[in-house]
């Protein structure tokens, strides 16, 4: 465990945890903009949670504990991932958890205690979502798994640490075709994971096309601020990821208060710059039906197999 990685332990949760709601106040301000609208302000999402916070906590009748430790379980397995993933500093606190098999199975954990928390409601839209929801866990988790896996091909590691690390070191990793198919399959799996269009659109509440808000419809109070909060830094998390994956300059390989600094930095600009992008994206895009999501989540996964390829024939 060195000095840099203890380091980040402490300041990557920190910067995510208060800087998630700001990033989705950003991402709204800037569709809100793009739309001809003046927007709510890119510090709302924080009053949102302020307000809930503040509230009594109620439970719907007849759910079980699972409804009721599932936002925490979700805050939770999201932090793990914050304390030891190479968002800052290229090394870990807990070296072994920062593996890609680990941190997918964190990352997954979450969702499907989310979507138990849905089935336990025993309400119609609370099924639906759950349901929907491991429909796209189940397509988009092996997506996630093997485009990461492509990029640790060369490396000969499947720790996230070592994979930054090794970019850092020969940049011409990124320009490879291997990365350049792992990276758009990783963003279509960002997507799905996160909820955005084309796959679902985080700004309705129409009950016959809602996936992540179908299962949340019970939660009020500070169980709903858990939620909200753990689904803006599980987007801060895999926008972290992509950015230090493909694009890790600045990500500080030493202790010395400067990298940090320039660490910190360098993450709060890309996770910006991809969230904006992001945002962007959505104006233009309209939301597809369900049964035409398998499909674009098929040809995800088929660029993460040919990244896969890639990387063992063109090394």
């Amino acid at each position: 465990m060195s000095m840099a990685g203890i380091v980040g332990a402490v300041v990557q949760p920190v910067l995510i945890v208060t800087g998630a709601p700001v990033l989705v106040g950003m991402m709204r301000q800037v569709r809100a903009r793009l739309e001809g609208r003046a927007g709510a302000g890119v510090m709302q999402p924080w009053r949102d949670l302020r307000k809930l916070f503040g509230k009594e906590r109620i439970t719907p009748r007849g759910t079980s504990e699972v409804f009721r430790v599932a936002p925490l379980v979700l805050v939770a397995t999201t932090l793990v991932v914050t304390v030891v993933a190479p968002f800052v500093t290229t090394d870990s606190a807990v070296d072994p958890a920062a593996d890609l098999f680990a941190v997918v199975a964190l990352l997954a954990l979450g969702a499907v205690a989310l979507a138990l928390a849905g089935l336990d409601t025993g309400t119609a839209f609370g099924g639906m979502g759950a349901s929907r929801e491991m429909t796209i866990l189940a397509l988009v988790e092996p997506t996630l798994l093997v485009a990461i896996f492509a990029l640790s091909v060369r490396v000969g590691s499947t720790n996230l640490a070592a994979i930054v690390s090794a970019t850092v070191h020969d940049p011409g990793r990124v320009i490879s075709p291997a990365s350049l198919l792992a990276a758009v399959a990783l963003i279509v799996v960002i997507i799905a994971e996160t909820g955005r269009l084309p796959v679902d659109n985080p700004s309705t509440h129409l009950e016959l096309t809602m996936v992540h808000e179908a299962m949340i419809l019970e939660y009020a109070g500070p169980d709903l601020a858990l939620v909200e909060l753990a689904s803006a830094m599980r987007l801060s998390v895999f926008l972290g990821l992509l950015a230090n994956l493909f694009l890790p300059w600045g990500v500080a390989t030493t202790a010395a208060p400067l990298a940090l600094l320039v660490g910190v930095v360098a993450l709060v600009v890309k996770i910006g710059v991809l969230g904006a992008l992001l945002a962007a994206g959505e104006v233009f895009l309209a939301k597809l039906r369900l049964f035409r999501v398998p499909e674009l989540l098929a040809g995800s996964f088929l660029l993460a197999l040919l990244a896969v390829g890639a990387s063992f024939f063109l090394a």
